[in-house]
């Protein structure tokens, strides 16, 4: 794990801290290259615009556009309509349905409705969360795993991380993500960051866990999800460095 929180790295590019910086991808169902069904090994967002104006990560460019390429070779274009963009830091590969290959998972904001969690797969987008409802108001992933043990893959994220702090838990079913868990007071951003910090451990021989900030940047939490209930506890008093080491594997923590 490499740099400071407060270093702003250039993009697209993926932060090596405890989260993504930003630059990345997306699809709109023009295929440029292949159609044959393969497993997708990369994701970027491009054709940078200023079309939707809130800057919480620290500049008014976002994307109007993912590309996603596959072991087979195929490239592929999602192009998203004016009132929508790419809101996020980067596109991630996340397996969300269980199968052993990764979906594409992106923060779509709307001109009036705010963001909202998308996830793509090489057929187009396939899932989304509800729109936050407002403009200008922002969700920050987590990460994706079988959190509770129950053989379902979970996906997480901060809704509103600099005002409501709310860890949303979703779960992919019959097509459809539906919200199994919360937990106010926890965060990942702050506003003019262009990264996203903590994450999901998901390491050999130990329950998966997702660690934050405290709503307040006082302590890292450790948050787990059992019987559709989200419990945290307190690990010590936030940095950038006990963050990193909360999410390691070799990490004494818990």
């Amino acid at each position: 794990m490499a740099g400071r929180l407060g270093y702003r790295a250039p993009r697209p590019l993926v932060r090596a801290l405890t989260g993504l910086a930003r630059g990345a991808l997306l699809m709109s169902g023009v295929w440029l290259a292949g159609a044959a069904a393969a497993d997708i090994t990369s994701a970027r967002y491009q054709d940078p615009t200023t079309r939707y104006a809130h800057g919480v990560l620290g500049d008014a460019i976002e994307y109007g556009a993912l590309e996603l390429t596959t072991d087979a070779g195929a490239v592929w274009r999602v192009v998203l309509p004016q009132s929508l963009v790419f809101e996020d830091v980067a596109p991630r590969l996340w397996d969300v349905t269980g199968d052993g290959a990764p979906e594409v998972v992106v923060v779509e904001s709307h001109q009036s409705k705010g963001a909202r969690l998308a996830i793509y797969d090489e057929t187009g987008r396939i899932a989304q969360t509800p729109y936050i409802g407002q403009r200008n108001r922002w969700l920050a992933p987590v990460g994706a795993g079988d959190l509770d043990g129950d053989g379902q893959i979970e996906v997480a994220y901060v809704d509103r991380p600099h005002l409501a702090k709310t860890l949303r838990v979703w779960r992919l079913s019959k097509g459809k993500l539906v919200q199994v868990a919360s937990l106010p007071g926890v965060t990942n951003h702050q506003i003019g960051w262009d990264y996203i910090v903590g994450g999901l451990r998901n390491c050999a021989g130990q329950r998966p866990e997702l660690f934050l900030a405290d709503g307040g940047w006082r302590s890292v939490v450790a948050i787990q999800l059992d019987a559709k209930a989200l419990s945290q506890t307190k690990l010590g008093p936030y940095s950038d460095a006990a963050l990193s080491k909360a999410l390691a594997c070799n990490s004494s923590d818990r």
